[in-house]
């Protein structure tokens, strides 16, 4: 029998993944920006602001659902900085996006597509591990991959920057770089996101 941290209604918890799940929506969004000619940029880039727009309305209906609810699955603290966390991942990813369409930024770095992976797999275990917080079993597992995960993503982004510093001038540089930043940044919201289950871990053990 898995052992339950709290009596719980599900409802916050699907909100969570749902969110997480708008995360690796986002992703696929970006990698078709990364492969698409400058005329689809526009259009792609609209579809990542709905995309935003999403885990921005699944914040707000899992700030509800927590002044509604009698008993939620976590303490509220919990789930506010949990769907916090999540949704500034989103609103980052949809910053790439908007600096790539605005700067007209085709053939981006291979980098690019290494940290969009790193995500992604972020984005998969954290929309499954939202579904058990409830239960004990397998979230450290959940916890450490996600770490390993940013340690290979800060790697990636050292090598990203010294590639776009060697290869670039000065404006071009800086405008690859900004969307290097938002790609990193995105892997570090992830991770806050898996330090905090470590916590409640931790707090509930």
């Amino acid at each position: 029998m898995k052992l339950r941290l709290f009596p719980q209604e599900n409802a916050g918890l699907d909100l969570l993944s749902e969110m997480a799940s708008q995360v690796l929506l986002g992703v696929q969004t970006l990698s078709e920006i990364l492969g698409a000619s400058k005329d689809d940029f526009d259009r792609l880039a609209e579809q990542m602001h709905q995309h935003e727009a999403k885990s921005t309305d699944l914040l707000y209906a899992l700030m509800t659902s927590m002044r509604t609810s009698f008993i939620n699955p976590l303490p509220r603290e919990d789930m506010y900085n949990l769907s916090r966390y999540l949704n500034e991942a989103m609103e980052k990813l949809d910053g790439a996006a908007e600096l790539i369409a605005l700067y007209r930024l085709d053939r981006l770095s291979s980098r690019a597509s290494e940290q969009l992976e790193v995500i992604g797999r972020q984005a998969e275990l954290t929309a499954k591990a939202m579904q058990r917080l409830g239960e004990l079993d397998d979230l450290e597992d959940y916890w450490l991959d996600v770490l390993r995960l940013s340690k290979r993503a800060e790697r990636t982004h050292r090598i990203y920057v010294f590639e776009l510093l060697k290869d670039h001038k000065a404006i071009p540089y800086a405008r690859r770089r900004d969307v290097a930043n938002q790609l990193v940044e995105v892997t570090k919201d992830m991770r806050r996101v898996a330090t905090h289950v470590g916590s409640i871990i931790v707090k509930e053990s």
